[in-house]
């Protein structure tokens, strides 16, 4: 009797151990898939800015047509990309990064333009930009400490054995490509 009854609390314990892990892991999938979405509410309002600040660009440097048709493809990538309901993490964030790779490129070029550093309409666009940007590296490190805390979960035992269960998949981090990493070039 007693042997029994032990095994019985042996068993409820597993059990209420098993739902614990197994609620514990779908909140933390939850939390990345909601730190995605704060990434993308940010690329989108990024997204949503560029057509203005190239459009205010191309009225004072319009002669640079190769950074505003880069920019111009670039958004067009970044738009395309968010879109796509097949589009992984990895997909995007290069979409992403080359969006960013060309909105450098486009504020060097507005550098060669006193007049156009001068415009309230840039300025205000620049300002924009330069807070989505904050919040986009912000919303960035939130993803990741995301993903590192449901990966860690679903790698370490004894919650990888609920992990495995029921197919929980690895999520994957926004990293930089390498031409992000690349040391910019400078010359006079």
């Amino acid at each position: 009797m007693i042997v029994l009854i032990i095994i019985l609390v042996i068993l409820i314990a597993l059990v209420l151990w098993g739902v614990s892990a197994y609620n514990g892991l779908v909140t933390l999938r939850n939390r990345v898939k909601n730190g995605w979405a704060q990434i993308d509410v940010q690329l989108k309002q990024r997204a949503d800015l560029i057509p203005n600040l190239v459009e205010t660009v191309k009225g004072y440097a319009g002669h640079e047509s190769t950074v505003l048709t880069q920019v111009t493809a670039a958004r067009a990538g970044v738009v395309a990309a968010a879109s796509d309901p097949n589009a992984t993490t990895v997909q995007r964030a290069a979409a992403e990064n080359a969006l960013s790779r060309a909105l450098v490129n486009l504020q060097a070029t507005a550098e060669a333009y006193p007049q156009l550093q001068a415009n309230q309409n840039f300025m205000d666009l620049q300002a924009q930009l330069k807070e989505l940007e904050s919040k986009i590296a912000y919303a960035r490190q939130f993803y990741n400490d995301v993903v590192l805390k449901y990966n860690t979960a679903t790698e370490t035992v004894p919650s990888n054995i609920i992990a495995g269960l029921f197919h929980f998949e690895q999520a994957e981090y926004f990293q930089a490509d390498e031409q992000s990493r690349a040391v910019p070039q400078v010359k006079f």
